[in-house]
Parts: C-alpha cells; sequence; structure tokens
C-alpha cells in the first residue's frame, strides 16, 4: 500500500499529514529516504524521524446488555476506539484504545489469542456438549478451531476461543441445539474484566499492560 495509507492505518498521522512528513524527508523505509508515492510492504521497517510521539492509551471496559458496541451511547473517552465487537444481547470485556497497531494483532485470525467467556444456555447442556464443542463445531461449512470448555453447571459453561468469527459462539451453540441465554465475554489474553459493573472502565497499565504489548510482541 501507499506509504501515506499506511501511516494512516498505523494511526501516526493523516494520509495529508503523511504526505507532509515524507516532503520534509522524515520517512524511511527498510532505511531509506520515502518519496511520495513509495509502496510499503508488511515485512517493510518504516521509521518516522522527528515526528511527535502519540501517547498511548488503554482501557478495559464492561459493555452492558443492548448496548452497540459503536454506538454513541457508550461514552468513551475521547479518541479511544473498541478492539472488536460484542453484539447487542451480549456484554463484557473489551479493550478500549488509540493504539492502531495492536488491531491486527489482536483480530486477525491468522494469531491465536486466548478470550474467554462465560455462556448461559436456556435448556440443559446436553450430555456430549463439551466433547462436541473442543473438538471444533461446523457452522454453516466452516470448522472452528478446538477450544477448551469447563461445565459450570448444568445450564453453565466457560469456553476459551482463539479466533473470534461473528456470533461464533452463538452459532455453534445453535449446532450443537443449545439456546444462548446469556453470554458474557470475561477475560482477552491477559486482561479480565473483573469487578467492573456495567458501562465502567479501567485503565490498563504497569505489568498487566506490559505483558499485554508482550504477547503481542509490541514490547
Amino acid at each position: 500500500m501507499r506509504i501515506n495509507k499506511y501511516l494512516a492505518l498505523k494511526k501516526i498521522s493523516t494520509r495529508r499529514g503523511a504526505d507532509e512528513l515524507v516532503a520534509q524527508k522524515k520517512v524511511f523505509i527498510n532505511g531509506k529516504l520515502a518519496v511520495l508515492g513509495s509502496k510499503v510492504l508488511e515485512k517493510d521497517k518504516v521509521e518516522v524521524k522527528g515526528a511527535p510521539k502519540k501517547e498511548y492509551q488503554y482501557f478495559a471496559y464492561n459493555k452492558p446488555v443492548g448496548i452497540e458496541t459503536e454506538s454513541s451511547e457508550n461514552n468513551f473517552p475521547e479518541g479511544l476506539f473498541p478492539l472488536g465487537r460484542l453484539d447487542k444481547a451480549s456484554h463484557g470485556l473489551m479493550i478500549l484504545t488509540n493504539d492502531g497497531r495492536i488491531t491486527d494483532q489482536l483480530l486477525n485470525p491468522k494469531y491465536f489469542h486466548e478470550k474467554e467467556y462465560v455462556v448461559k444456555t436456556s435448556n440443559k447442556l446436553r450430555s456430549n456438549f463439551k466433547q462436541k464443542m473442543e473438538a471444533g463445531v461446523n457452522i454453516e461449512g466452516y470448522k472452528t478451531r478446538p477450544c477448551k470448555v469447563t461445565i459450570v453447571n448444568e445450564n453453565t459453561f466457560r469456553v476459551v476461543l482463539t479466533e473470534g468469527k461473528k456470533h461464533q459462539i452463538r452459532r455453534m451453540c445453535v449446532a450443537l441445539f443449545q439456546e444462548v441465554k446469556d453470554l458474557k465475554r470475561t477475560r482477552v489474553m491477559n486482561i479480565e474484566v473483573g469487578k467492573l459493573r456495567d458501562g465502567e472502565y479501567r485503565p490498563i497499565a504497569d505489568e498487566e499492560l506490559t505483558d499485554f504489548l508482550k504477547l503481542l510482541d509490541l514490547a
């Protein structure tokens, strides 16, 4: 992709601002000075000299049931966006940030990052539910990756996924003849929702943040 689009996607500047940085000879690709229209590949190393250092922020947020992920009702701190989504009927942990670097690392299906959920069903869990769920479930022609399931009681289970297809858990349950009554995400990698109440958020910092960024190969 073009260097200005690359810098915009990385949240380093706007496309126009990126063109100005290139014109000012502040952008280097693999150690060589970039020019307007230069192309960047995934393997390339891009450096921006003298650009103001962005202060990245990270928050854990407990999304309530009934709120759309991108709804203005969320009242996210200014400049922050959610990583990934939770459907309107689901609730629990979301990570808010202004760090565009981690979007691909966290959401790209080629990476295996754990997400944990607590799920309650309307009907009693079948005796072979854990076995079937853990082995991978065929949902409309796609077989899900193996996952880890812990049965809590006859209507509740915990599941740890390493992927995030749209409505994946609900679709897996439907395929196994179970109806989801409540779905809550409790953990993303090392970040846990903990005691956050609905609609609350807290900063991710110190050792927790360091471990999170290390897992994403960004520290």
